[in-house]
């Protein structure tokens, strides 16, 4: 069975290549394009899920935050920059007079993409080291992430001088001079973006196949028989969501580049759930699978709002109801019983 999967990965990250490299850049206009980019920025939350949840057993209700956090530090260096030498508008329009001292370090570049990386990592280390100091875990995990997802959100809205409010900080055009809203720089940013995403998809692949990936299983299986054999599974499990965050922030930050806005919505409790659905219907052990599950739902819902803008998410939810029913191990499953069957049809022959 282990071959077997093995196979059907490889078989996912062939296809999944030639669909981003290849299929996608040459069969969808500029718009259709962009949009794909867009799906692509959660597919990044949903790798960061697969290896929390899938291997490690800690389901995050809560993405939504570390995903919310990289899109909010990239618009505010894309608003300062769009607004310079001004206040960015919606503070003028609450009467701030001077600019918040914790937005002066998003008047650089460099500084905003460090700080992409590194503040998830500054906020999920004490807060999960501390959580799973305590032995919280499971649903009381989830509920406490779902908790901080809704908390965020109220904070943003009612902050509406300093992070727009409810609509969000919005209307940018350039980055570092470079206007991000043409055809080819869609183009570039898509090839950026999945450049990124590969390279997601190979760190958390190294991380399942090495030694810690033997641990991370260990723990979700039987973490008591860990903890008892020498290892700190407080600091794993830490160090892991730590790795999803920053992975979920990154995402965020590359979903700003592609749509060109953010607002609470994608903080929330519902995107944070969503999150969860794109890994539960490509497979949550499979790092393609979850890939191919943000492209699938962010398509459908795309498709079906379109076609059935009354009734679209009556047809999503029976989709998802459909999937959990007939595949529970998700896309990634139909790849395995694929695989199955062509080795029962040809053997491997032996050697006489």
């Amino acid at each position: 069975m282990a071959m077997i999967r093995q196979q059907s990965g490889l078989l996912a990250y062939a296809f999944l290549g030639l669909l981003l490299f290849v299929i996608f850049p040459l069969t969808l206009d500029p718009f259709r394009l962009n949009l794909m980019g867009k799906y692509l920025a959660f597919g990044f939350v949903a790798i960061g899920i697969v290896l929390t949840w899938g291997y490690t057993g800690i389901l995050s209700l809560g993405q939504g935050i570390f995903f919310g956090l990289g899109g909010y530090m990239m618009a505010m260096f894309l608003k300062l920059e769009a607004s310079a030498p001004e206040l960015p508008d919606f503070m003028v329009w609450s009467s701030v007079e001077q600019l918040p001292l914790w937005w002066l370090p998003f008047k650089s570049a460099a500084a905003t993409l460090i700080l992409i990386v590194v503040l998830p990592v500054v906020i999920a280390l004490p807060f999960a080291f501390a959580i799973f100091k305590k032995r919280v875990g499971g649903v009381y995990f989830a509920i406490v992430t779902l908790s901080l997802a809704l908390t965020m959100t109220v904070l943003i809205v009612g902050q509406q001088g300093y992070t727009g409010g409810a609509n969000g900080i919005t209307d940018f055009k350039t980055f570092l001079g470079w206007d991000i809203l043409g055809d080819r720089a869609k183009l570039v940013l898509y090839f950026i973006e999945i450049t990124l995403l590969v390279l997601a998809m190979f760190l958390c692949g190294f991380i399942i196949r090495s030694r810690l990936g033997k641990i991370l299983i260990a723990i979700r299986d039987r973490e008591d028989r860990v903890r008892f054999s020498g290892y700190d599974t407080a600091a794993v499990k830490a160090f892991v969501f730590c790795i999803a965050a920053v992975l979920s922030s990154i995402g965020g930050a590359l979903y700003v580049l592609q749509v060109g806005m953010i607002a609470p919505g994608v903080v929330g409790v519902v995107a944070s759930v969503e999150m969860v659905i794109y890994a539960a219907v490509g497979g949550r052990l499979s790092i393609p699978g979850a890939v191919f599950g943000a492209i699938l739902i962010g398509f459908s819902k795309s498709y079906l709002s379109e076609t059935f803008p009354e009734t679209w998410l009556f047809f999503l939810g029976a989709v998802f109801i459909l999937v959990v029913l007939a595949m529970p191990n998700g896309l990634a499953s139909v790849a395995d019983r694929f695989m199955l069957r062509l080795m029962l049809r040809n053997p491997p022959s032996r050697k006489q």
